[in-house]
This record gives structure tokens, C-alpha cells and sequence, in this order.
């Protein structure tokens, strides 16, 4: 079975770490076996996660210090995990070096947009938004439209063209990290996916598929792509450590 390792929220007011059960329920339904990732602290720990799981999942979450892109916090800027956000940015770097498939989903898609390079705005007002980013309504309900680029690796998890989409953020990728590219926009233009230019799967999406996908089967879609590209990369060349463990697997 293959291992997806899906990173935690993290609370500091009551030293609580966490995840939502709909993250590793999708997994779990798309066929893969979830195991959460506390923020250890980087070193060689980070490494050893990324050699025993077969791919990695990004939750969602509150903010990414604006140091790790060389700003000063604004205003807008909220709650945020100084710890969450080391451990994530490094284990989004090594599991790239290593061709890890990699699904981050809202804050996890400007983590590795700004692990491998990039930055994001600290508020969508300061990249000319026009419509509303944040719903006040349930989670599970597509609120805006964005497109989807033909072609792209979103496209051939989800369609092409227009697709609606729940939406739940007030950060947004800004300056595209070298070897990624734009898979979708919202309709004024805020980037709402990012993927890898190379043969790994390494896919970011701005919108809550975990919310949505019970209610809406096709968002299982990007789950199942996770976990099928992570067995495929393990098939081709399994490491060591992993081959190892899987032969336990009964």
C-alpha cells in the first residue's frame, strides 16, 4: 500500500497539533494509507520522513511568515506557525529532490511555491482582487470559477476549462518559483494552481478539494493522482529504507 504523509496544523495557545479528518479520509478513500506529520524540527529527521513515505500531502492552514520571503509582515498578515513553517518548507525541498509527488492544498501551495523559490502576496486585495476569496459559506460549496489551462497536469486530473471551485483563502502565490508553472486562474486573475514543469507529480491548489470531493466525487480526482503517482514512483525506483518496509506491509 502506499504511504501518503499529510503535514499538520499547528495551535500554539494550547500546544496542540492536528488535522482535519476529510485530509486523510481522502486519502484513505483514494485508496492510500495517510500518516500525519508533526513540525519536527529540520535537520536530519526531515529527511528520514521523506525516505519512509511515498508522497506528500500539504494541508491547509493560517499563514506563512513573510520572512521565509524576505518581507516585513503587513497588516493583513494573521496567525502564524514559525515552527509549521520550517519544518514544511524543508520537507517540501527535500521531497523535491528527491521526486516526491507533492499535492499542496491552499497554505500548502504557497509553501511550495515559496520553498522552491517563489513568493505570495500577504493579501489578495494587494493583487487587484475583484471577487470574494473568502466565502461565508459552507465549506463544501463552490463559490467562484477559475480556468483551468489545457494541458496541464490539473487539466488531466480535473478537465479542462472552467471549473467551480470553493475558496477559503486571503494569501495568493505571487512571484512563480522557477520550475513551476500557472495551471488555473480565478476570473480576475489570482492564481488558484501551480504545478511542476518536470516528470514528478508536484501539483498546488489554491481551493479545498478535501471539503468538496464527498459531495462532489470529481475531487477525489487530485487524491487518487497523489497516491497513484507516488506507487508509480515507488515501483520505478524504490529506495532501500521503503522496500524494505513495504515487504512488512501484509
Amino acid at each position: 500500500m502506499t504511504v501518503i504523509g499529510i503535514t499538520c496544523l499547528q495551535e500554539h495557545e494550547h500546544g496542540q497539533v492536528f488535522l482535519p479528518e476529510t485530509y486523510f479520509r481522502a486519502v484513505e478513500r483514494a485508496g492510500g494509507i495517510p500518516v500525519l506529520l508533526p513540525p519536527l524540527s529540520p535537520g536530519l529527521g526531515v529527511g528520514r520522513l521523506v525516505e519512509l513515505v511515498d508522497g506528500i500531502l500539504l494541508a491547509g492552514g493560517g499563514d506563512v511568515d513573510p520572512v521565509f520571503f524576505g518581507e516585513e509582515p503587513l497588516p493583513d498578515t494573521g496567525v502564524i506557525t514559525p515552527e509549521r513553517d520550517l519544518f514544511e518548507i524543508a520537507l517540501v525541498r527535500r521531497a523535491l529532490h528527491a521526486g516526491r509527488p507533492v499535492l499542496g492544498i491552499c497554505r500548502g501551495m504557497q509553501v511550495l511555491n515559496i520553498a522552491a523559490g517563489g513568493d505570495i502576496h500577504q493579501d489578495v486585495s494587494r493583487a487587484g482582487a475583484r471577487i470574494k476569496h473568502y466565502q461565508e459559506a459552507p465549506r463544501w460549496h463552490p463559490t467562484h470559477r477559475l480556468q483551468v489551462r489545457h494541458g496541464s497536469l490539473l487539466a488531466r486530473t480535473l478537465g479542462d476549462g472552467a471549473l467551480r471551485v470553493n475558496s477559503l483563502h486571503h494569501q495568493a502565490v505571487r512571484r512563480l518559483a522557477p520550475g513551476l508553472s500557472v495551471s488555473a486562474r480565478a476570473e480576475d486573475g489570482i492564481i488558484e494552481a501551480i504545478e511542476g514543469n518536470g516528470p514528478a507529480f508536484v501539483l498546488g491548489v489554491q481551493f479545498h478539494p478535501e471539503a468538496m470531493y464527498e459531495r462532489q466525487p470529481l475531487f477525489l480526482n487530485l487524491f487518487a493522482a497523489l497516491v497513484g503517482a507516488a506507487q508509480r514512483a515507488w515501483n520505478e525506483n524504490p529506495l532501500p529504507e521503503t522496500a524494505s518496509r513495504k515487504q512488512t506491509v501484509p
